[in-house]
């Protein structure tokens, strides 16, 4: 069995304390405990305090890093897109810079796996220098899971006999 997991990553306009990402700030709590009490959801990225803001796994300051794991690309989906997130998303240009090139990467793990942030900046950068792939993917192209794609496999040689 194998979950999703997901990181995107945004370039602040200004540092978080500063009054412009105020509104950024305010949503956090309420976009996290919503993404807790969605369907599917597995794990997210924290510190002690309640989200990632405070990790900066690049040289840039200005860089916020936000990874979790979903049961499913149909959760993920549900809550990003058919949730209060995709208002909150919507406002992005007032928070963070246009990105150029990939900001949001999907790959599938193992039940039992938890990533860590270097495999999530890995997976970013793979996206990015390869393409869409089952390795490194996003919403617009995904991959069906690796238990999914065998089963399909199994179920063509079926029919097959």
């Amino acid at each position: 069995m194998y979950h999703l997991a997901q990181v995107n990553i945004g370039l602040l306009l200004a540092p978080l304390n500063d009054p412009q990402i105020a509104g950024f700030v305010a949503e956090l709590g309420p976009i996290n405990a919503l993404a807790d009490g969605s369907q599917g959801f597995v794990w997210r990225l924290r510190t002690a305090d309640g989200d990632a803001t405070a990790l900066r796994p690049y040289d840039d300051d200005r860089i916020i890093f936000n990874m979790s794991v979903w049961a499913s690309l149909a959760d993920l989906t549900a809550f990003s897109y058919g949730s209060s997130h995709r208002q909150v998303m919507q406002q992005r240009r007032r928070w963070f810079a246009r990105p150029d090139g990939p900001f949001m990467v999907l790959w599938w793990i193992p039940t039992s796996h938890i990533p860590s942030v270097a495999e999530g900046k890995e997976r970013l950068e793979h996206l990015k220098v390869h393409g869409e792939t089952p390795y490194a993917f996003s919403f617009k192209r995904p991959y069906a899971s690796p238990d999914a794609a065998a089963a399909a496999v199994e179920g063509s040689l079926a029919s097959c006999s």
